[in-house]
């Protein structure tokens, strides 16, 4: 694992080398893509979602999130990156290359498929790892297993096609390296854009504690 990564993911799991120093905090980070999709949606999913873990997984996350685009050498200084939108993504083959090596490094990608997301996703990934294909992960994966326990996968958090929700994961030498929620829509239960039963909100927010805590490898 990077070093940095590895170190990003002690912080989190609020773990301090010195008594006396206040843990600092981590920072989740929006994935600014090509292509014309609307990365920005969702736009509070992430502040939520921080204050949902701080309070209920012993997180110390901070609660505003930075962006990143996905060529840029600054996505190192971020363990767990997310990416949102209906819409068009386009990948260079830099922008590939970058997030290649970030994943392979020790970091993570969550996918929110925001409803049309699908065969774009699926394309550019292929230019980040040719050799793998995206698998539905079973319903006894650890992710659904965390704090919180979805013995039947994801939540359906919003309604699109009368799909059911998949989990979907990239699995590079054993790792899990992104999860891709699919017909489900975690992050519009994050953000509450179509005012969703509170019952249902939660259900979203636990999946996303689950998703964090699992990466981080934080004690449940």
């Amino acid at each position: 694992m990077n070093l940095k990564i590895f170190f990003l993911s002690l912080i989190i799991s609020g773990i301090s080398f010195t008594s006396f120093a206040p843990t600092p905090t981590v920072q989740f980070v929006l994935l600014k893509y090509s292509g014309g999709g609307d990365w920005y949606n969702d736009v509070h999913s992430l502040r939520n979602l921080a204050r949902f873990c701080n309070q209920n997984i012993g997180t110390n996350i901070n609660e505003e999130y930075a962006t990143v685009e996905p060529g840029s050498p600054d996505i190192f200084n971020y363990p767990f990156v997310y990416m949102t939108g209906h819409g068009n993504v386009v990948f260079s083959m830099e922008d590939a290359k970058n997030l290649r090596t970030y994943l392979t490094g020790g970091g993570f990608l969550l996918i929110n498929d925001d409803y049309g997301i699908d065969p774009f996703i699926r394309k550019e990934m292929k230019k980040v790892f040719p050799e793998l294909d995206f698998v539905e992960l079973p319903f006894s994966h650890p992710v659904y297993h965390q704090k919180y326990n979805f013995p039947n996968g994801l939540p359906k958090v919003h309604e699109h096609d009368e799909k059911i929700p998949q989990g979907f994961g990239l699995i590079y030498q054993g790792r899990l390296v992104a999860f891709y929620n699919f017909e489900c829509d975690l992050g519009d239960g994050w953000d509450d854009v179509h005012s969703d039963p509170i019952e249902l909100r939660t259900k979203a927010l636990q999946m996303g504690a689950n998703i964090i805590q699992y990466v981080f490898g934080i004690n449940g």
